[in-house]
């Protein structure tokens, strides 16, 4: 593998009866997996290993870690991945127990930015007939800033290499133009002479050099509009602007031959670079060869700048995630007390991400026992710290507030606090030792009562959920229970679970499964439903979390 100055690329490795190794990443690709027999750089010993494990490749700069079929999936940081750019101490593991770590190094990128930056400083000043010098000087800055993602702030880098490319052929501006996925081209940074940034909505690029420089996928260039090269004359643009050079270069990422031989792919629109100026024959002395250097060049720091910019917000929502499930978990009971006249078991399962369902049973000051399911919508940080407020707005309850008057007080203070779009829906119930349940339903699914073999719903009609509009009225409902009434209550993750050909687990199916559950223990109940849904979304993943609480009343016999 290409060795920069200044650092070294070394996998730490250690697997299980060997003595750990230091092996130095020399091959791109450097291929790792069981087996010498399909050309690993790196065997690793374990029979559970596929032979075509994965593989790191140098990529502008940075080092992908891909992987390349191998069945329990290459971890990082304890995180699955397709592929990642790996940064300095991430650990890669094969999902397997008792097997290979891998610890991946290399030379801390300050010092290696630190002294390719001297290097810049002492280089000649550009010449405005000498681009080839200036040339040098960006292609030392390119390669010092390959380790950008771990040194250099982002837009620091992108301007610094719009500067360089205008000191290169001269042009008095410049722009650095992104495209998304549909190739349109935005303007991400504009600059004048002297690094002096601009507004992007100063300078108004020719539309008609950036198409033909992008169609024929090469740089459009003319050191003088009088001769009318690109058909530029006319262009309202130019002449509003008074231009008399323009420069439009194409930035395609970069071709890479796949690990297994594969043919590479076409590489896709980056965006653009863009210079311009108002003196004649301004890019006369601009050779084709330093254009097409220019652009590779750019194009390599802006596409390694999007791996970064799309790592590092990885990293952010998996911050961000982390401390959502902490306080989710922090919210969902870790176990439920007895009460002498209810049978309760609860569970929440949380998907891949950290949605907003929890469950909640409590003592009140009257001697009944409250429970909650509720919903916050969305998922990740936002929902984790509503749902820690609706928690605490609840809490006086337990104190013998009517449990009415809590709900529209929690509905106003929503509305007025949330932001557009955040409410939550809640089923609140409480049961006192004589089986009299009193309810109040925001906008949640209707629990389903178990009663001599027979399913009802607990139905409340016209019911919104709570913070949604502050016209909003909730009122209490009144249900005598009687002896082995059992209640379930669910989120709609359990009702919207699908299948491999996208068909929801509905309502329906839950009546019919909870039917079967007549006179068996709330165990049973719930590791029916529970087994019910698995078998039926199996294979289509869980893409919402499922909050199950079972309650059974039994009177008290002095």
């Amino acid at each position: 593998m290409h060795e920069q100055q200044g650092y070294e690329t070394i996998l730490e490795v250690a697997q299980p009866n060997r003595s750990p190794e230091s092996v130095v990443v020399s091959r791109n690709p450097f291929l790792i997996g069981r087996g010498s027999d399909t050309g690993n750089h790196l065997l690793l010993d374990d029979p559970r290993i596929s032979r075509r494990c994965a593989v790191i490749e140098e990529v502008d700069g940075g080092f992908l870690l891909r992987d390349r079929g191998h069945r329990p999936g290459i971890w990082v940081n304890g995180r699955r991945i397709a592929q990642m750019v790996l940064m300095d101490g991430d650990t890669i593991e094969f999902g397997l127990e008792n097997s290979a770590k891998i610890v991946f190094r290399w030379r801390p990128a300050e010092q290696y930015v630190e002294n390719m930056l001297t290097r810049l400083g002492s280089l000649p000043a550009i010449e405005t007939t000498a681009a080839t010098g200036g040339l040098s000087k960006l292609n030392l800055l390119l390669e010092a800033t390959s380790l950008l993602h771990s040194a250099l702030p982002l837009e620091s880098v992108l301007g610094t290499m719009l500067d360089h490319a205008m000191s290169v052929t001269n042009a008095e501006r410049g722009l650095l133009l992104e495209a998304d996925d549909d190739g349109v081209l935005t303007v991400r940074l504009a600059r004048g002479t002297g690094g002096k940034a601009l507004p992007a909505e100063s300078i108004a690029p020719s539309q008609t050099a950036l198409r033909q420089a992008v169609s024929k996928r090469s740089a459009a260039i003319t050191d003088d509009l009088n001769l009318d090269d690109l058909n530029l004359k006319s262009a309202q643009s130019v002449v509003v602007q008074g231009l008399r050079a323009v420069v439009a270069i194409p930035l395609y990422a970069v071709s890479h031959a796949n690990a297994d031989g594969s043919e590479a792919t076409a590489g896709r629109l980056l965006g653009a670079l863009y210079l311009d100026s108002r003196r004649t024959t301004a890019f006369s002395n601009v050779d084709r060869q330093i254009l097409d250097a220019l652009s590779a060049q750019a194009a390599s720091i802006l596409d390694n700048a999007r791996l970064v910019e799309k790592e590092r917000e990885q990293r952010r929502m998996e911050q961000e995630l982390a401390i959502a499930r902490e306080i989710q978990q922090g919210l969902v009971p870790q176990g439920l007390r007895e009460f002498p006249h209810l049978e309760i078991k609860g569970v929440h399962l949380a998907c891949h991400g950290v949605g907003g369902d929890y469950y909640d049973v409590f003592p009140l000051s009257d001697g009944s026992t409250a429970f909650l399911v509720a919903d916050v919508t969305g998922k990740g940080l936002g929902a984790a710290l509503l749902t820690t407020m609706l928690q605490g707005a609840l809490s006086g309850m337990r104190l013998g507030v009517d449990p009415a008057k809590v709900f529209n007080h929690v509905n106003r203070f929503l509305c007025e606090h949330a932001s557009v779009g955040r409410c939550a829906t809640m089923f609140f119930g409480r049961i006192d030792a004589e089986g009299r349940l009193e309810y109040l339903n925001g906008g949640h699914p209707s629990p389903l009562l178990i009663r001599n073999g027979m399913i009802t719903e607990l139905y409340t009609e016209g019911t919104l959920p709570i913070g949604l509009s502050e016209e909003a009225i909730f009122e209490a409902t009144r249900v005598q229970l009687e002896p082995d009434d059992v209640l379930v209550l669910f989120s709609d993750g359990i009702v919207e679970a699908a299948n491999t050909q996208n068909e929801l687990f509905g309502f329906e199916r839950l009546n019919h499964v909870t039917a079967q559950c007549a006179r068996v223990s709330i165990e049973t109940v719930m590791k029916t439903i529970l087994d019910a849904v698995e078998e039926f979304s199996r294979g289509a993943g869980q893409a919402d979390d499922l909050t199950l609480l079972i309650v059974r009343y039994r009177r008290i016999v002095n």
